[in-house]
């Protein structure tokens, strides 16, 4: 724990130690905005160029290197990040805002994906047969900062390719840490380096430069289309396609009809929407439910909602902690006041002050709209809309569902059969589908992503 306690200094972590001073910024606590944590120095474009240099080339060394070998790499970073798990969940509560038992979760899916990736490439590959691609870039989000940049990096890795790291501008802390863990297992410096940095800046440099053989992203699905596009003129020394592997978010969905059981369906709404203050991709957005049971499970979420604890995450009784940073709530806040003015029901749980320090807080919202084309976008946070249909209206509501374009998740809740495999003809695939549970998304290796 007295890891977090002293300033935190986040830099470039590269092959070589010359590193040219990019931009520094701050680093808050979005629970509370008197906390400073340190400061963070952005990679400079002398540092993006050097770093690209380096991994280039170390790619035929890092490729050579025998898959037991990189798997013994992996699982010993497993052990080290394991044994630093305190660590890590200090820095996850105070640069994510995460709750203790979210960022312990978070650390067990770290640790779990390494240990995924070796056993994977100790089993299945052979250098012979499965070639590397080459220096590939890692963009990692802030809603998970430990166990996404983990898992991406740790694929990438083990599949033989020297790593470009960027981390998210918010929670660069954390991936530090994870690299110099993995840098201690024995992950040579020039085959993982951070590049902490903005998007539109870092981000960009290295996914436009021809030396990157592969990217890997998970955010929005705004940003996935831009890397597409930014990758889709160029091929690789075979001609093939530079590949983009992209995890986005969706317009997530729960159908509820008049036979399911009531209770089941409130419990997994609310954890689903509103854990992680709701900054899940594949948190719950819209809860599609029956008209003759709808008002019944409104006034059930509402009492359900009254009993979630928003606060400090650094406090054991907190169910919901804050959200990113001041901009995530104002596009939440400014999203509420359309629906208002709209003249669509919104209701919010309201703390007494004390509950809530100076952060970026926002309560549980639980909104009723009419159709699914008034959410122009995913709202990513503490927001669950309610959409009621009438028996005979399920294929409408479906066609709705599939009009957005997207979903990572979507959750069925019935005991009539017919409700069932009217979803299951009429719905396009989303990455996971789940019936009668929450609807969240699983690790699994035969699970698509967004």
């Amino acid at each position: 724990m007295d890891g977090c306690v002293a300033p935190l200094s986040v830099t470039p972590m590269m092959a070589s130690d010359s590193s040219v001073p990019g931009a520094l910024t701050a680093l808050r606590n979005p629970a509370d905005a008197a906390d400073r944590l340190g400061t963070v120095r952005h990679a400079s474009p002398q540092d993006v160029e050097e770093a690209l240099r380096a991994a280039q080339a170390f790619a035929r060394e890092w490729a050579a290197v025998t898959p037991r070998r990189r798997a013994d790499v992996l699982d010993q970073a497993a052990e080290l990040l394991q044994a630093q798990t305190p660590r890590c969940m200090s820095l996850l509560v105070r640069e994510a805002g995460k709750t203790w038992m979210h960022s312990l979760a978070e650390c067990r899916e770290a640790v779990d994906f390494l240990r995924y990736y070796a056993a994977q490439v100790r089993r299945d590959f052979d250098n012979a047969t499965h070639v590397a691609l080459g220096p590939v870039v890692c963009i990692s989000p802030w809603n998970f900062p430990l166990a996404i940049f983990v898992g991406q990096v740790a694929a990438a890795l083990a599949a033989g390719n020297p790593v470009l790291a960027k981390p998210a501008e918010q929670t660069p802390a954390v991936a530090a840490l994870a690299v110099e863990l993995m840098w201690r297992a024995g992950v040579p410096r020039a085959a993982l380096q951070l590049l902490p940095g903005a998007g539109p800046v870092v981000g960009q440099a290295l996914v436009e430069d021809t030396r990157v053989q592969g990217v890997m992203f998970t955010g929005s699905t705004e940003t996935a289309r831009r890397l597409q596009a930014a990758l889709a003129w160029r091929s690789d020394a075979h001609g093939r396609v530079v590949p983009l592997i992209a995890e986005t978010g969706g317009q997530n969905g729960m159908i509820v009809d008049s036979s399911a059981l009531l209770e089941q369906v409130v419990q997994d709404a609310v954890a689903s929407a509103f854990e992680a203050a709701g900054q899940r991709c594949s948190a719950l957005r819209v809860l599609c439910v029956q008209d003759d049971v709808a008002d019944r499970v409104v006034e059930m979420l509402k009492g359900a909602m009254a009993e979630i604890r928003m606060g400090a995450p650094a406090q054991l009784h907190t169910d919901m902690g804050p959200l990113i940073d001041e901009r995530a709530c104002q596009a939440i806040e400014a999203h509420v006041a359309r629906m208002q003015a709209a003249g669509r029901p919104v209701h919010r749980i309201r703390y007494p002050g004390s509950q809530t320090p100076d952060g970026c807080y926002v309560p549980p919202t639980l909104i009723e709209i009419e159709r699914l084309d008034e959410l122009q976008r995913e709202v990513f946070g503490p927001v669950l809309h309610v959409l009621r249909w009438r028996r005979g209206d399920l294929p409408a509501v479906l066609q709705q569902i599939n009009a957005t374009g997207y979903a990572l998740t979507l959750g069925v809740q019935s005991r009539i059969d017919d409700t069932i495999e009217q979803v299951v003809a009429g719905s396009l695939h989303p990455g996971h589908m789940g019936f009668d549970r929450l609807a969240r998304t699983l690790v699994d290796e035969r699970a698509h992503v967004g």
